[in-house]
């Protein structure tokens, strides 16, 4: 039996307590620590800012169910949810806390039978968890009545204002007793949700789940470079790398969705498509699926996937590159939940790095980079788990003794390594079949087949600049990386290969600091052009790798040689940069002069 001291010293009853010990609770979880009391205590609203799969739903059922009183046959608590999913599996939940209390919950949600629902409100009902725009419905028909709520949830607030339901919920709101208590629930805090808060909840309470607290149940988090063309062969691999793989795959688009979860089918996976366009009969059929462990790997849109809620799964993978960064943290909330592991990996593509590092900011969050698995790799760990699975009958004494005859007649005949060979052959395929896999375009490219990736310019993460001050300035290496680092959080050891010339300069920084030089450096400044750049990419000085260097050769052929300016490195001129608070002597006043018909600012008359 569970310890349920800590729980306990919350303020739970008995009854209460002995519910979580059937369900198998052990320790609460941070958002229920600070809720929890703080409900039972004291007439107060609370926001909550949390994710899914952080105990929310508890965090506030449990006060909900020891406050409700079930004498009274009317609705006294009210949660909304963005979707039927989530009305469903909360009012599920709450179901199963409230153990020998005779307090009845009921989900009402669109698609579903109305007539149902109205028998159930008829009878009696102490809390109803539902959508936005059913629950309208009932409020019209004036099946709903709320003239005894005692709460007002709303779970996964900032979902329902992406979905549009700000208005209805006003509505709503605007329907409820002023004496009630208002809960609002979000994983982020958009001005909208808190423009709401402030319109309906007296001086509510905040209580926040720490960033690192959302997610460092997970095992990893990892993003791979893959080009859009390589996509579904990394993800092959990357679910043959796994023993038991079992997990959601974000899409952007229901064509997306449906032609990758084909895909996967055709090559012996067990998935399936999730999305807007099925109805509410085949969606539960698909989760129902999942949830036995009879569907392996669901591909779903982020409008699709909100509400679910699958115990246990190992992997979620993002095959697009979320949106924002609140659609990440919703993503990889939904695996590494309750103390078990699991892993979020991140597809980018080259044109999606300054995206992806945009989300891994503002995420607050540490995303380490991976290759993708070698097929060699792949098949050497399969030949293991083949041999473990062998050794595990040959020694756990499984029951074969209605087909020693058969062995012993097929060992008569034949070779013993042939006879299992075969046997073997038969039940694992081709899982020994390395040509299977498909050669991936960065194979290719190693061997000079393809274009030069971002990536590769961008030296595995490293961002190369341009910087229009150099020796004319007073400036050397040392005092170039030595005012960068003054200006920005950033060590020597992160500006590298620092290029010094009379006029301008390059250096190399990681990305995140790169956009922060950027930033800081150019902030100050009044012209209309940048001191600080990225480099151009086919500019060798700026030690970026050249898209047709037979083509440039060819021009280098035609034409002399001949000093090269600034004007050559950017396609701006000196003169274009403006001032800022750089420690160096004054530039020399003497005006250049315009180099002909190859001079940048020519050209442009």
């Amino acid at each position: 039996m569970p310890d349920l001291t800590n729980f306990k010293k919350l303020g739970l009853s008995d009854q209460t307590l002995e519910a979580l010990s059937e369900k198998g609770f052990e320790e609460p979880t941070k958002i229920q620590e600070e809720c929890i009391p703080l409900l039972l205590k004291d007439q107060v609203d609370v926001i909550g800012q949390a994710q899914t799969g952080t105990g929310k739903t508890a965090a506030f059922g449990l006060p909900i169910l020891e406050i409700v009183d079930p004498s009274i046959r009317a609705v006294q608590a009210l949660i909304l949810t963005p979707t039927r999913e989530l009305a469903i599996q909360v009012a599920d939940e709450i179901t199963s806390l409230k153990g020998g209390k005779r307090i009845e919950v009921t989900s009402i949600y669109g698609g579903a039978s109305i007539d149902n629902q109205l028998r159930k409100l008829r009878r009696g009902v102490q809390v109803v968890v539902g959508t936005p725009g059913r629950i309208q419905d009932h409020l019209k028909r004036g099946s709903l009545k709320l003239n005894q709520l005692k709460f007002a949830v709303l779970d996964e607030a900032d979902e329902m204002l992406d979905m549009g339901f700000i208005e209805d919920i006003e509505n709503i709101l605007s329907k409820t007793p002023n004496e009630k208590r208002m809960l609002c629930f979000s994983a982020t805090m958009p001005k909208p949700i808190l423009s709401l808060a402030n319109r309906f909840m007296v001086e509510p309470t905040i209580v926040r789940v720490k960033q690192t607290d959302i997610t460092k149940n997970l095992t990893d988090q990892v993003y791979f470079e893959v080009r859009e063309s390589d996509k579904l062969e990394a993800l092959c691999r990357i679910i043959d790398m796994e023993e038991a793989f079992y997990g959601i795959i974000f899409c952007r688009t229901k064509v997306q969705c449906d032609d990758i979860s084909r895909k996967l089918q055709d090559r012996g996976y067990d998935a399936d498509a999730l999305h807007g366009d099925l109805s509410q009969k085949q969606r539960e059929l698909i989760l129902n699926k999942m949830k036995k462990h009879n569907l392996s790997i669901i591909v779903a849109t982020d409008v699709a996937a909100r509400g679910i809620d699958i115990n246990d799964l190992t992997h979620v993978i993002n095959y697009s590159i979320p949106q924002a960064p609140e659609a990440y943290i919703h993503r990889i909330g939904r695996t590494g939940r309750a103390g078990k592991m699991g892993t979020a990996i991140t597809f980018i593509t080259p044109s999606e790095f300054r995206k992806f590092n945009f989300i891994k900011r503002a995420a607050k969050t540490d995303i380490r980079k991976a290759s993708i698995p070698e097929a060699k790799e792949i098949i050497s760990i399969r030949k293991d788990r083949i041999e473990s699975e062998l050794l595990s009958l040959l020694t756990n004494n499984v029951e074969n003794e209605q087909f020693i005859p058969i062995a012993r007649k097929m060992l008569e005949s034949y070779d013993s390594e042939q006879v299992l060979a075969s046997v073997l052959t038969h039940f694992y395929k081709d899982a020994l079949d390395e040509s299977k896999y498909k050669n991936l375009s960065s194979s290719r490219r190693n061997r000079g087949n393809d274009m030069p990736s971002r990536f590769q310019e961008n030296e595995d993460g490293f961002v190369r600049l341009f910087i229009a001050r150099g020796r004319k300035d007073g400036l050397g290496k040392r005092e170039l990386v030595s005012y960068l680092t003054s200006k920005v959080k950033a060590n020597d050891q992160d500006i590298q290969n620092v290029t010094v010339r009379d006029e301008f300069s390059f250096v190399s920084a990681p990305f995140e600091v790169a956009e922060d030089i950027i930033r800081i450096i150019n902030k100050g400044n009044t012209s209309s052009k940048p001191i600080v750049t990225r480099a151009k990419p086919d500019n060798p000085n700026g030690k970026h790798l050249t898209r047709n260097k037979r083509s440039s050769s060819r021009r280098s052929e035609r034409r002399p040689s001949r000093k090269k300016s600034i004007d050559d490195f950017q396609p701006y001129g000196r003169d274009s940069y403006g001032d800022n608070d750089w420690d160096s002597k004054p530039a020399s006043s003497s005006k250049k002069k315009p180099h002909g018909k190859y001079n940048k600012k020519s050209r442009r008359r």
